[in-house]
């Protein structure tokens, strides 16, 4: 019998690897080889247009890059957005994903509604909000009425914190759904007896949160809060957008937008690839870090 079994199971698992393969492969092809090849490529002074053989460097673009004020710029503007963005995202979509369960009607439109703007691409979210902030645009108005000064240009795309203000806005907007129904789902997983008991015990709303939702939804935390912070780091479509419509570059130059204006505007591939491993790192990072601070194995029903 044994040796039956563990003949079936080599059959099964070779099986396996055969229908797992193919996408093992495009995966490595479209993942790991451009990350390997953009590694490569970082250590040499090369050109895209320049019919010229590359010239190896070794480490002299990293050591150009750390000593640079600009790509420090780029560090300083990408974690001043991810920071912006990243926490309120974290935060509010836990919130709004606890209203809308306790919500007895709605709940499928709500979550439409909230979810509709993560269906559009970047660059049309973008366009939608920069005209909202156009000076006759909504985004005006509603400031205006708030703290009554009529006529007043906030400069939402002109000045250097509005800019920064205006680009968190964007990814909160679109984004904030899209968690909230990850959100949703983690917390649709969690038992209703648990509730049930604690609320026979006496417990209240809060504290059934902190001491039943808050724990059980821990591995849920886990993900959104690396998805958040990984879309943050690597966002581009909107700063380039607003750059373009002629915003200051400085306050919101993410290091993604460096690399591209390096590799592309300046056709300094060698040195674009550099900035690349170094984003990379850093994600590589903070996603580590993220797991390595929390515990997510401890969590059982």
């Amino acid at each position: 019998m044994k040796k039956t079994y563990s003949g079936i199971e080599k059959k099964l698992s070779r099986w396996g690897w055969f229908f797992v393969a193919p996408s093992l492969f495009f995966f490595s092809l479209f993942s790991f080889y451009p990350i390997l090849n953009a590694g490569f490529t970082s250590l040499f002074r090369k050109k895209i247009l320049s019919l010229k053989p590359p010239t190896f460097i070794g480490l002299k673009n990293y050591i150009y890059l750390l000593q640079s004020d600009d790509f420090w710029n780029s560090i300083r503007a990408t974690f001043v957005f991810t920071i912006g963005t990243f926490i309120p995202l974290l935060v509010f979509s836990l919130l709004l994903a606890v209203l809308i369960l306790n919500i007895k009607k709605g709940k499928k439109f709500l979550q439409l509604a909230y979810y509709a703007p993560a269906v559009l691409s970047s660059v049309v979210a973008a366009v939608i909000w920069m005209s909202i902030f156009d000076p006759r645009g909504l985004g005006n108005q509603i400031l205006n009425f708030l703290f009554n000064t009529p006529g007043i240009d906030h400069k939402w795309l002109a000045d250097s914190t509005m800019v920064q203000l205006s680009t968190i806005l964007v990814y909160f907007w679109k984004y904030i759904g899209y968690f909230v129904v990850i959100f949703i789902a983690g917390l649709a997983a969690i038992p209703g007896s648990l509730y049930e008991a604690a609320t026979i015990d006496g417990a209240g709303k809060w504290q059934s949160f902190w001491r039943i939702t808050f724990p059980l939804l821990k591995p849920t935390i886990i993900l959104v809060s690396v998805m958040s912070m990984l879309q943050c780091l690597k966002t581009f479509s909107t700063q380039y957008l607003f750059v373009q419509s002629g915003s200051p570059q400085a306050p919101i130059n993410v290091i993604t937008l460096n690399i591209y204006n390096t590799g592309i505007r300046d056709h300094l591939i060698g040195r674009s690839s550099a900035m690349s491993i170094i984003l990379f790192l850093i994600m590589l990072f903070f996603t580590w870090l993220q797991f390595k601070t929390s515990k997510a194995d401890d969590v059982s029903y």
